[in-house]
């Protein structure tokens, strides 16, 4: 097939895909047929919809899931992390409350030699009356959140507050690995001084590269856990 030829394949199934979403027909958070099935459906090749699929999310009509992705599971339920873990674990069934230790601009110094001023929220989360996690979300000191301190939180909720501030992550990376637990942190968490727990640490970023959090979480091993899934690549309608 000539250049053209595909391109013009590409440009039909975009106009197509791009049509249904606008229109509603696919509606918001529902996920596309898999790339055999759109290939199959518009009679072209798979790299031509991975081009079509690459093209609706630089128009930011669809976010798409690489093939490999972890998550976070709280008593076996899995935790979706981009709504927030509170409504998360609220939506899991879990019965979860949440602590606010505070608000203030105290950063990591080598975290705010990298990213520019911060403000930092630090939580305790609880379950069955003992604390299960420990979280700092670090998040930039600039616009709407410069004032975060003094105004806290919208809703109680960090990703509201990142929503309110226009700051939507895009992009990110995230580290797990089992630590100590020093015995200021031991102390906050009910923990004796040395205690394994989970740590994770996630890095989210807008389009552009700019902070938009970044979050240390402490976890219980016995109530947390990270399961890795893998398959094709995906999409949704945003």
């Amino acid at each position: 097939m000539s250049e053209q030829g595909a391109r013009s394949k590409r440009a039909r199934l975009v106009e197509d895909l791009a049509g249904r979403i606008r229109s509603g027909r696919i509606g918001t958070g529902e996920r596309l047929p898999g790339e055999n099935r759109l290939a199959e459906t518009y009679a072209v090749s798979r790299g031509t919809v991975r081009s079509a699929l690459a093209e609706l999310q630089r128009q930011e009509l669809i976010s798409t899931e690489t093939g490999v992705g972890s998550f976070v599971t709280f008593d076996g339920a899995p935790l979706d992390q981009r709504i927030g873990w509170a409504r998360a674990l609220a939506e899991s069934g879990a019965e979860v409350g949440t602590e606010l230790l505070g608000i203030d601009t105290a950063g990591d110094p080598d975290l705010v030699e990298r990213e520019g001023p911060l403000v930092v929220v630090r939580r305790l989360r609880w379950s069955g009356g003992r604390p299960v996690s420990l979280e700092t979300s670090s998040l930039p000191a600039s616009g709407s959140l410069a004032d975060l301190p003094e105004r806290g939180l919208v809703d109680g909720s960090i990703t509201a507050t990142l929503a309110a501030a226009g700051l939507r992550g895009s992009i990110g990376e995230q580290w797990i690995s089992a630590e100590p637990l020093d015995a200021a942190d031991a102390g906050r968490l009910g923990q004796q001084g040395g205690t394994l727990f989970l740590r994770a640490v996630r890095l989210t970023r807008d389009p552009h590269g700019g902070l938009v959090e970044h979050v240390v979480s402490l976890l219980d091993p016995q109530r947390f856990r990270f399961h890795l899934a893998f398959g094709p690549e995906q999409g949704g309608a945003r």
